[in-house]
C-alpha cells in the first residue's frame, strides 16, 4: 500500500471512530438526560457508518472476499447477541440499536487509525464485553448502600419475600437497593423490583422482578403505592436507578480503542 493510500485509509479509520463517538456520546446525554433516544439517531448513524465502511473495504481490500465475510460475520453475530439481550429483557432497544449500529460502523478494530491490534475478531464485543465489565462496578456502590440500609434501620433485606429463591434475591440485592415508596411514584428514572399481585386467597403477595422493563413501570408503580395505603406495610421498596447502558457502551468504547478488551486482556494473562 502506498504512502497516501495508508494516509487516505487511515483518514477513513478515523472518520469511523469519530463518526461512533460522536453518536454514541450524543445518545448517552440524551439517555442521562430523558431516558430516551430519538430513532433518528440510530437512523443517521447506521448509514452513514455502513457508508463509511464500505467505501474501505472497497478501495482498499478489493472487494476481499474475506474481508467480506468477517464484515457479515461481525455484524451478524453483534446484532444476534445484541436483539436476543434485549428481547429478554437485559437491556433497552437503543443499547440495542447502538451496539447494530457500531457493528456496521466498526466491525474491525480501527489498526491503522490505532497503532495496535485487539485480538477479539469482532471489535463491538469487545466495546460490549468492556461496557458489562465497567457497568459491573455499580455493584460494588449497591451493595455498599445496602449494608448501610440494613445497618441504619435494622430491617431485614427481604421481609414479606419468602417464597422467593436464594438465586432471585441475591440478583436483587446486586442490582437495586431499598428506597421509600413515596419516593419510587416521584422519582420516573427509578424503576420498582418488585411488584404486588393478588393471590388465590385475596391477599397481595410481594413478588421480585429481575428484569425491570419500561413499559411496565407505571402500573407496578401504581400497584405498590395503592397497595401501601391500603394496607400500610410497605414503607421500603426495592427498586434500581436504571442503569443508562448507552454511557457504559461509550466508555466501553473509548477503552477499546486505547486499552483493548478486558476480557481477552484478562484470558490472555491466564493462559500466557
Amino acid at each position: 500500500m502506498s504512502l497516501v493510500s495508508y494516509q487516505m485509509n487511515t483518514f477513513l479509520e478515523g472518520l469511523q471512530v469519530f463518526v461512533s463517538l460522536a453518536f454514541l456520546l450524543y445518545a448517552s446525554w440524551s439517555d442521562v438526560k430523558t431516558r430516551e433516544v430519538s430513532n433518528m439517531v440510530w437512523m443517521l448513524f447506521a448509514p452513514i457508518g455502513l457508508a463509511l465502511t464500505l467505501t474501505q473495504m472497497f478501495l482498499f481490500e478489493a472487494g476481499s472476499s474475506g474481508q467480506l465475510y468477517w464484515f457479515g460475520i461481525s455484524v451478524g453475530v453483534t446484532s444476534v447477541l445484541a436483539l436476543a439481550l434485549f428481547y429478554a429483557g437485559a437491556y433497552g432497544g437503543a443499547d440495542a440499536k447502538a451496539l447494530i449500529c457500531l457493528s456496521v460502523t466498526l466491525p474491525f478494530y480501527p489498526s491503522n487509525f490505532i497503532n495496535w491490534a485487539s485480538d477479539s475478531p469482532i471489535f463491538p464485543l469487545s466495546v460490549f464485553s468492556n461496557a458489562v465489565v465497567i457497568a459491573a462496578f455499580s455493584v460494588v456502590y449497591v451493595l455498599l448502600r445496602n449494608v448501610v440500609w440494613r445497618q441504619r434501620t435494622g430491617k431485614p433485606f427481604f421481609e414479606g419475600f419468602k417464597e422467593e429463591s436464594k438465586g432471585r434475591k441475591f440478583l436483587t440485592l446486586l442490582s437495586g437497593y431499598k428506597i421509600k415508596t413515596d419516593k419510587l411514584e416521584k422519582d420516573e428514572f427509578l424503576y420498582p423490583l418488585e411488584d404486588v399481585q393478588a393471590s388465590e386467597t385475596g391477599e397481595m403477595k410481594r413478588t421480585l422482578v429481575v428484569f425491570p422493563k419500561d413499559e411496565e413501570r407505571e402500573d407496578i408503580v401504581q400497584r405498590i403505592v395503592a397497595t401501601a395505603k391500603q394496607e400500610k406495610n410497605i414503607d421500603w421498596v426495592w427498586a434500581t436507578p436504571g442503569l443508562p447502558m448507552l454511557v457504559f457502551i461509550t466508555v466501553g468504547l473509548i477503552v477499546a480503542l486505547v486499552f483493548g478488551d478486558f476480557v481477552w486482556i484478562a484470558l490472555a494473562h491466564l493462559l500466557a
